[in-house]
């Protein structure tokens, strides 16, 4: 299955590291070993970066949503909406923390979070931005992270957490560009069922796709897929 890992997912193989849990660190040789210069990441047309955030989901939702923009000092409010969801465009460095592209400056990935994922998700996007924006390297971010979930100094997902990804603009990887609309939920992972068994996921015939890669990554939550069948402006999606 042609499966992208992408906004805080993806294969991660674990270290223990002084009762930490650490990921292991990409190859020098990469091109996306470092973080390249942080114009490459920003979007200068703040009024495409708007209209971006707001293709991750289908108009209805995204209309009266309230719109991040990505900047040097981290996302601002570009627009304040007023029925709970909360778009923007999440760059590479949310991807899982050995992905060969974590610092791609070519991916974008559209998201909306509904009023519980902003809450308890989004704060995540915060703080991984926020240290990359201030040059920490990839190794210090996913240490941090990992503090900061064990001190609970982060939130765990609320119940109804999800969001939508629906964006026909898309660039998720270098080689495929987009995967497929689709919706995530989250599921605190003391609450999930192992492999997903309690969603029905990954069972022939089901929607539900369990994201088996991000359960051990530091965030506090199972991630689950559900594929659509047309992108936000409503036209059809290439079969799964």
């Amino acid at each position: 299955m042609p499966f992208v890992r992408l906004s805080l997912v993806g294969l991660v193989v674990l270290l223990t590291v002084a009762g930490t849990r650490q990921a292991p660190l990409l190859a020098a040789g990469s091109p996306y070993a470092t973080m390249a210069p942080l114009e490459r990441y920003l979007n200068p047309d703040r009024e495409g970066e708007i209209r971006l955030a707001r293709s991750a989901a289908p108009a209805a939702v995204s209309r009266d949503a309230t719109i991040l923009v990505l900047t040097r000092r981290g996302y601002q409010v570009a627009a304040k909406g007023s029925n709970g969801f909360t778009c923007l465009v999440e760059r590479a460095w949310m991807k899982s923390f050995d992905d060969r592209e974590f610092w791609d400056w070519k991916m974008r990935a559209p998201t909306c979070y509904n009023a519980e994922a902003a809450r308890t998700i989004l704060p995540y996007t915060y703080k991984r931005t926020d240290m990359a924006l201030a040059g920490l390297a990839r190794a210090a971010i996913l240490a941090r992270i990992t503090a900061a979930v064990a001190a609970k100094q982060l939130p765990s997902p609320e119940p109804g957490a999800m969001a939508y990804m629906t964006s026909k603009d898309q660039y998720l990887t270098d080689a495929n560009k987009a995967w497929m609309p689709h919706l995530m939920f989250y599921a605190p992972k003391p609450d999930s069922a192992k492999d997903g068994a309690s969603w029905g996921a990954d069972l022939p015939g089901s929607p539900v796709l369990f994201d088996s890669a991000h359960h051990i990554n530091p965030e506090p939550w199972t991630l689950f897929f559900v594929p659509i069948a047309h992108w936000s402006d409503g036209s059809p999606a290439p079969a799964m």
